[in-house]
């Protein structure tokens, strides 16, 4: 069997935990079936993956109609495969159009819904009705669609409920635990990225690790910090904002906090992911605070790393964190997000404050990512899907 993975993101390029995603399945797939990858970006030199770039005659056109674009041309060239795979709307149109061309099944993967984070109209103006469009299309006509998670199921069948729920698979995301675990820190590490930013490894640290989008939830964990408790300190791993607003609104609000409290340390760059591995295992507590969120892989490399939770309750993260046994779940309610941040300072507090909780909790979620959460098993299940449909 002949898989075509289509993506926009593909490593280099690398983003979100949509990238994350595809990354590890193809690399485990290809231990099972053959995985030829169509993908958008700069030109890559790996044996398998083909990139393909937006018509010239639209590069001044709207972001989402460049995309589409790019959709014809994956369409076009997968017509030595078996089963095409889509992920995420921007390849939700190559693979719908590869399956009618073509005559083979279309698989497509929910990472996450666009009815359910209307904030990107902000991001993509006019562009958002066709990417609502172009997800709508894919997911409706895909003879099998995968949800990351139980929840994500649901949130299919409420955005669509076209779609007849027999041709939606659960295959939850998983974590490499080869790749992501424990590291050494500060002196132990290589070029130590805690030494560089000056961080005290005799007090509490906490970390966050995502983009800077409405969805991260990073306003709300900064606002938050403000209630943390003496001594705890915040290293804010978050870059690649949606919009110049919001990086505006974050780059206020963390000077603000700065200048409130010492100890508060962001970091806009992308890091590699030994230094990210390092911030994750010195971190007492890793936060979530998501306001929308189909799985979280996040939570997992901080899991894998041996770090406590502290993440909110919402999609399918109460699937991977265990409230009390791997880390602390926060209510998220919309209607008042101001207890939303205190609650969430309190649950940072009760860990970051007790080291064999930490400890615990930490040990707890290693154990759940390594046993629940393997790529081996996610990509037979992926496989399973296909065989069912070919």
């Amino acid at each position: 069997m002949r898989v075509g993975m289509m993506t926009r993101e593909y490593p280099p390029e690398v983003y979100g935990g949509a990238g994350v995603h595809v990354t590890e399945l193809t690399r485990f797939m290809r231990n099972i079936v053959e995985v030829d990858v169509h993908c958008m970006g700069a030109p890559r030199d790996e044996e398998g993956v083909f990139v393909h770039g937006v018509d010239p005659a639209l590069e001044k056109a709207n972001p989402a109609i460049k995309t589409l674009s790019t959709g014809l041309r994956m369409a076009e060239a997968a017509n030595n495969v078996d089963v095409v795979h889509s992920h995420t709307w921007y390849a939700g149109l190559g693979g719908h159009l590869a399956a009618r061309l073509h005559g083979i099944p279309h698989v497509a993967t929910a990472h996450s819904l666009e009815p359910h984070r209307p904030w990107k109209r902000e991001q993509l103006g006019g562009g958002y009705d066709i990417s609502s469009w172009s997800e709508k299309n894919a997911m409706e006509y895909a003879d099998g669609v995968i949800a990351v998670s139980a929840k994500m199921k649901e949130a299919i069948l409420d955005a669509y409920p076209r779609i007849d729920e027999n041709r939606i698979h659960v295959v939850l995301n998983g974590i490499d635990t080869e790749l992501w675990q424990p590291r050494p820190t500060f002196e132990e590490a290589e070029n130590s990225v805690l030494c560089e930013l000056g961080v005290d490894p005799d007090r509490p640290i906490v970390a966050f690790v995502g983009r800077i989008t409405h969805q991260k939830g990073v306003e709300h964990l900064v606002k938050a910090a403000h209630e943390f408790d003496d001594g705890v300190q915040l290293v804010l791993c978050a870059g690649a904002p949606d919009t110049p607003a919001i990086a505006d609104r974050i780059s206020t609000l963390v000077k603000e906090l700065q200048a409130e409290r010492e100890g508060v340390y962001w970091v806009q760059e992308m890091l590699p992911k030994p230094k990210l591995q390092e911030i994750l295992s010195a971190a007492d507590v890793f936060v979530c605070p998501s306001i929308y969120e189909p799985l979280g892989i996040v939570n997992l490399e901080a899991m894998a790393c041996s770090t406590a939770v502290v993440a909110s309750d919402v999609g399918g993260i109460p699937e991977v964190v265990v409230d009390g046994e791997t880390g602390i779940l926060v209510h998220w309610d919309e209607h008042d997000e101001a207890s939303f941040q205190h609650d969430l300072a309190s649950a940072v507090n009760q860990i970051a404050t007790d080291q064999q909780r930490a400890r615990g909790f930490g040990a707890a979620g290693l154990t759940r990512a390594k046993e629940k959460f393997s790529w081996e098993r996610i990509a037979q299940e992926t496989v399973d899907v296909y065989r069912s449909l070919i």
